[in-house]
């Protein structure tokens, strides 16, 4: 059974171990042998604004997601996101186990009105996922990041709130 709760430096060493599948420094802009040190000083330094979920299953955490609110002062209605699932999980439905909590917590806890991330175009797995919360494709940045020694091309893509809840009069 899969279970979703807040990350806390003792992960550190399973997002490490994570964030070394070809899929996620592939897949995200981590570079290739990253170390436990610096997964635990990302978890030590995350804002308390900053939301960053795991999936567990059993003692393995299999996947990581965040909401990282922006800090200036006119775009605190807005958050990035970001997520990785361990490729032994992969098409298991964490993505969206991860994603459910997300969006929960940002409509209804965190008074956001606009998610935005990136994703390499050629990431239909991962598209295919965004669109299902409601995200949409706003544009595409060419050249983007370095890939794998190829520049790659990005989509910007973003969610609205559904409902977004007024402000009292």
């Amino acid at each position: 059974m899969i279970t979703i709760r807040r990350a806390t430096p003792a992960d550190a060493a399973q997002l490490q171990r994570i964030s070394e599948g070809a899929n996620a420094y592939g897949g995200t802009l981590q570079l290739p042998y990253s170390s436990v040190e610096l997964w635990t000083e990302r978890l030590r330094q995350s804002s308390g604004d900053d939301i960053v979920l795991v999936a567990v299953d059993g003692e393995d955490v299999v996947g990581s997601a965040g909401l990282h609110p922006e800090k200036k002062r006119r775009r605190l209605h807005v958050a990035m996101l970001g997520i990785t699932v361990a490729e032994s999980h992969a098409g298991r439905g964490i993505g969206s186990l991860l994603m459910a909590e997300l969006m929960r917590l940002a409509d209804q806890w965190m008074h956001l009105l606009r998610i935005e991330l990136t994703v390499y175009t050629d990431n239909e797995a991962a598209i295919h996922l965004y669109r299902k919360f409601g995200f949409e494709t706003e544009g595409c940045l060419r050249a983007y990041a370095l890939r794998d020694g190829k520049y790659v091309d990005a989509y910007c893509m973003a969610r609205l709130h559904p409902n977004p809840p007024r402000l009292p009069a």
